[in-house]
Parts: C-alpha cells; structure tokens; sequence
C-alpha cells in the first residue's frame, strides 16, 4: 500500500455516471486510478484520463481480485440501475457480484471501501426529513431498490464481520454531465408532450448533481469516523418535482409541462398497469410503474445533517449550477461551470 497523500483507487462502473467522475476528481487530486471495464465497452474517454484498465466485470473474481491487489481505496461505483426487471436479475449484479468485490477487497487489505447505495432503500412513502435512523424497507417497490438494500447489508455485515474499513452513501436521484439515460428520456417525453405530474408536482425530488455525490464519496474514504457508518446524501437544497422538471424544459427550449394526472389515480394505475405487464412478461416497463410513481408522486424529503456532521460534507455545486451544466452537456452548449475546489476534503473542511 502506498503510504503518501497520493492513493491507487480501484474504481468499478468507471465508464458510467457517477465511475467516469470519481475518475475525473481521483486524477485532479493526484491520485492513480485503476479502473474495471469491459472488453465491450467504449474506453475512448477513460483512455484520456490515462487511467489502468482490468479488463472483466463484476461477475468475473479474478478480474476483481486484480483490481483490488495493490489498491488503497475502492470506490464501487457499478450496479445494475433501471426501473423493470425481476428481483433475480438485478440480484445477480448488485448483490451477488458485489459478493465477490467484498472478498477481494477484505484479501487484499484496502484501506477504506466506499460503496454507492441509493436513497431508494428507505420506504416507499412519503419522506419528511427522514435520517438514516430509519432503516431501510424491507420490501422495497421495486426490484432495484430491493437489490440495493440487501447490497448494502452485505458491506455492512462485511465490515462488521471480517473487518473491512467500509463505508455506504446514499445518493438520491443523480444528474450531471454524461448521463445518456435519464435526462434523455425526460427530454424526449416533453418534446413529445407525453410527460405529466403524478399530483400536484410541488412533492421534493431527491436530487444530486453527480459532482457533489463524488465530493461526498471521497469524503466517505478519508474521514476515519466513516467507517461502518452510512450517509444519506442530496444537493441539500429543496428542489421539488415540477422545479426540476420546468428548468430541464427551458433549458431544452421545450415548453413546459402542464399535465396532470390525480395522485390517487395514478398510484392505483401504477400497481393495476404494472401487474399487466409482468403478467403479459414485459421487456419493457409501462408508462406507469411503481418505481415511476415513487420517483414522481410521492415526496421525497431526505437530512442530509448526519453528512454534514460527521463528514464536513458541504455540497460544492448549487442545484442551478448543477443542472446548467448537465443541460449544456447534452445540448452542446457552453458550461459555465468551473472545476470545483478540492471541496468537502478531509483536509480543506
């Protein structure tokens, strides 16, 4: 292991969204970066950051254990994210495979293992300023977020059990430059005009800028009072539905969304549209899903105090900055937004 300020971080999901910008913030702050990919995968922007590459995946353990060999930190960045599919599925990648990052890691001795979870691990409800006193649900509404919450038990169980200095953070709903997924499709629903409001949209949207969940992250490895301990993590600004989907619209040079479709109606259509589809074995998932009307009906009002307090975790970025940036990514234009100062360092807070 490296005994300077400079560390190797193993990072996996590291052509994804939150991976390619722990990336992007490991090499600005000095550090080597080991990254795992693919042989599919499109390298051409990791090859400019002049990152190491092991080639495999989450399911292959000899490509894990090489990852992790030599490694400081690990970052896991990679899970199978969606809103359709089956509990096996979504299993396989996100608790299974992590499984066998967790044995490499605790092999291999790493310093600090960080591990990204998801604020979708709390009750399907309305939320309130909800901590992480709360513990996650059960059974959560979705496939995804069920996976997420059996992950995390494992890195905790892990780190209780065999030791392994590991940290979890909770990001909310995540935006930012390089996301070719959730953006683009809320584009395309307002430029067909499809896009409507579960209620009134005045319900709070969970949102992170990716930028200042990577600031939390790096926060979450060099903080010693981290270990074992989980944090809930947004922009930590009220931001509601209709805000964040309004200014996507004006940023798009889209007209703004206007539609409705009463809470009640829509949260029984959710679960009469979704059992249709799973029972006809969808692909693809309807219009109306659980996961859909939890993301846009139901308030979702997470503290983010605990961060703040035990980490120094400030968000660098506002949401405004944020969402310029990410807009200006997809639609070409000029960001503004300058790199951000090694803010929410251990060593700066």
């Amino acid at each position: 292991m490296s005994t300077s300020a400079s560390k190797l971080i193993f990072i996996t999901g590291g052509s994804g969204l939150v991976g390619s910008h722990a990336v992007e913030e490991a090499k600005r702050r000095g550090h080597r970066v080991r990254v795992l990919v693919r042989s599919t995968s499109d390298t051409t922007w990791l090859d400019r950051q002049g990152v190491e590459k092991v080639l495999g995946d989450l399911e292959d353990a000899d490509s894990l254990r090489r990852g992790c060999e030599g490694a400081d930190w690990v970052f896991n960045c990679a899970a199978k994210v969606g809103d359709w599919g089956t509990l096996e599925e979504f299993r396989r990648l996100n608790v299974d495979a992590l499984r066998l990052l967790l044995d490499a890691a605790v092999d291999a001795r790493v310093e600090r293992f960080v591990h990204v979870s998801s604020l979708g691990v709390y009750e399907g409800r309305d939320h309130y300023g909800t901590d992480e006193t709360t513990p996650p649900a059960a059974n959560s509404l979705d496939a995804y977020t069920r996976s997420k919450t059996e992950a995390e038990q494992l890195v905790l169980k892990t780190h209780a059990e065999r030791g392994l200095p590991a940290s979890v953070v909770r990001p909310g709903f995540i935006y930012g430059e390089r996301d070719r997924t959730v953006l683009p499709k809320l584009i395309n629903a307002l430029r067909k005009g499809t896009f409507a409001y579960f209620g009134s949209g005045e319900q709070v949207l969970n949102c992170i800028y990716v930028k200042n969940l990577v600031a939390g992250i790096f926060l979450a490895a060099e903080v010693p009072e981290a270990i074992g301990q989980v944090f809930n993590l947004t922009d930590g600004q009220r931001i509601t539905k209709r805000q964040f989907v309004s200014r996507v619209a004006q940023l798009a040079g889209l007209k703004e969304p206007t539609r409705k479709i009463p809470l009640g109606v829509a949260r029984v259509l959710a679960n009469v549209v979704e059992t249709i589809a799973k029972t006809r074995g969808a692909k693809r998932p309807p219009l109306i899903n659980k996961a859909r009307y939890k993301f846009l009906g139901l308030n979702l009002d997470y503290s983010i105090e605990k961060a703040r307090r035990v980490l120094g975790y400030q968000p660098p970025y506002s949401f405004e900055q944020g969402i310029e940036a990410a807009m200006a990514d997809l639609t070409g234009a000029p960001s503004a937004i300058a790199p951000a100062p090694a803010a929410g360092s251990a060593s700066s807070s």
